[in-house]
């Protein structure tokens, strides 16, 4: 149970099932939870209700997250603000702390990962919360006693030792006289080698000095003399520069500047988070890039053959017309080799547009995928290898299946990474079968690739997902198509499971969630 029954919960998520879920989790809790389906009414219900604490979803038509996320930080600053984001969507969380929101979780959401964030946004709050009180109240009162002046100085200095955000303030001259633990544990200094001793000026290197001052003086970070959410870097005891987002007002009595107060946000561990996003993004563009080269061989003679004959068919009609006016004898051939031109010029356009398509570098877009299109075309790059192969292709698709939720350029590199294993699995021939399907409530699509090949050994199994992992010999890859497959699968909040026994084949089962809006009657409304 939470420490006290008056902290209010605002729930924003377009998924009527989260929404539910999350409210009996919350009021079991403790919280007072009230919720709202879009943007929009969330942002209107926190006008009404008075929440403390909002937890809104990033992704959710008209009015994502951020933008909620942005507009309450202007009009209801007290607020504390968790986003909830899809695994993957490290820059998005990224950038909702840039914008000061409380945390971030992911779904699927764990109990133990949001108590933990409700337990730092209490905290956050309970701390701004009182600095203000206490502040305002020595403004009114003016500490008419000792005791409340000296009471007022205990609290506010708890509450700057608490902070999780590192605190400096400085006087006129720029001497740090406030540097809290936050600092310490930041910058690796002890604070008496700090206070009264260090300027704020001795924190920065020389450049990084003079663009913090100029952006203090000017009113693009805030207004002239605030800072708000900017970003530079901080020399540590070691004088290694610890990148830091840092607000900052500038304390002034009568008309002359007293003092400068600065908030200070690590950035180390969300540095590393973009490396991270930065890092997966050039995994799988390489993967992609090894996949294209394979595929760009095989294209080359797969288009050989239609080429061929339509030259040939070209010529033979160039012939007969160079004989004279078409008799009505040759009229009937005449058409009957335009039909063959046409339609296998039509086939090397289909596959050429396949692989154009594939090849192209595109920020990942989340839309309706529909099934069969996505599995006939990733069979159409590989045709040429797997027959080159001797190896048998069948599928078994189910009719009227839901469009998956995903990016489709994506999902395709999944197949073909796992058409290629499949061929690697088979080097003497075999058969493939491609089969689709989805669950009892439609929710989720079910996608198998099931080879006849010599399968993987059970020591192997617990590591094929990790990246640059391999068992096949020189040549063969680098051991990034499973990695990628895993990531992609996890970036679609899917799931991959593979069942193989050596000499017995293996299959690859993908699990993706439904794009389907409703289903009337056991039929996809489109």
């Amino acid at each position: 149970m939470v420490d006290t029954l008056d902290w209010k919960i605002v729930l924003i998520d377009d998924e009527a099932d989260i929404r539910e879920v999350m409210t009996i989790a919350l009021k079991d809790a403790g919280y007072q939870v009230a919720s709202a389906e879009n943007g929009m009414a969330g942002l209107e219900l926190c006008q009404t209700f008075g929440p403390q604490i909002v937890i809104t979803d990033i992704r959710m038509p008209k009015i994502d997250g951020l933008q909620v996320l942005a507009t309450l930080k202007k009009d209801l600053p007290d607020i504390e603000v968790i986003v909830v984001t899809a695994y993957g969507e490290i820059d998005v969380a990224i950038k909702a702390l840039q914008l000061d929101a409380s945390d971030f979780i992911t779904k699927p959401i764990n109990q133990e990962a949001l108590h933990t964030a409700l337990n730092r946004a209490r905290q956050r709050y309970r701390s701004r919360r009182q600095l203000k009180d206490h502040a305002a109240l020595l403004e009114k009162e003016n500490a008419h006693t000792t005791q409340e002046l000296m009471a007022v100085i205990a609290l506010q200095r708890e509450l700057i030792e608490s902070s999780m955000d590192g605190i400096l303030g400085c006087n006129a001259d720029r001497r740090v006289i406030i540097f809290n633990s936050s600092m310490e544990r930041m910058l690796a200094y002890d604070r008496k080698d700090v206070l009264n001793r260090m300027t704020l000026d001795d924190l920065f290197q020389a450049q990084d000095e003079q663009r913090f001052h100029a952006a203090m003086a000017g009113a693009r970070y805030g207004g002239k003399n605030r800072l708000y959410l900017y970003e530079t870097a901080l020399l540590s005891s070691s004088r290694q520069p610890i990148p830091v987002q840092v607000s900052a007002t500038t304390l002034v009595r009568g008309d002359h500047q007293d003092g400068l107060v600065c908030f200070f946000r690590d950035l180390r561990e969300l540095h590393r988070l973009e490396r991270e996003v930065a890092d997966q993004a050039r995994i799988l563009h390489q993967d992609k890039m090894m996949s294209l080269g394979r595929l760009a061989a095989s294209v080359v003679h797969e288009i050989n053959n239609p080429l061929a004959g339509i030259l040939n068919y070209a010529r033979l009609m160039s012939h007969i017309l160079k004989r004279g006016p078409l008799d009505q004898e040759h009229q009937p051939k005449f058409i009957r080799y335009l039909e063959l031109v046409e339609s296998e010029t039509d086939r090397c356009s289909q596959i050429v547009s396949n692989l154009l398509t594939f090849s192209r570098k595109a920020t990942p877009s989340f839309e309706p995928v529909d099934v069969e299109n996505l599995i006939k075309r990733s069979v159409l790059l590989c045709q040429h290898r797997l027959k080159l192969s001797n190896i048998e292709t069948s599928q078994a698709l189910a009719d009227n299946l839901p469009p998956l939720k995903g990016d489709f350029n994506q999902l395709q590199q999944c197949i073909i990474n796992l058409i290629f294993n499949a061929i690697d699995a088979m080097p003497q021939g075999g058969s493939l079968r491609l089969e689709s399907s989805c669950n009892a409530d439609r929710q989720w699509i079910i996608i198998a690739i099931q080879d006849s090949g010599s399968g993987i050994a059970q020591e192997h199994l617990p590591n094929i997902f990790e990246p640059f992992f391999t068992t096949k010999g020189e040549g063969f890859g680098v051991g990034l198509g499973l990695s990628t497959v895993y990531g992609i699968m996890e970036h679609h909040r899917g799931t991959v499971e593979v069942d193989s026994r050596p000499g017995a084949g293996t299959t690859f089962t993908l699990k993706l969630p439904a794009a389907a809006d409703k289903v009337k009657n056991g039929t996809y409304a489109r």
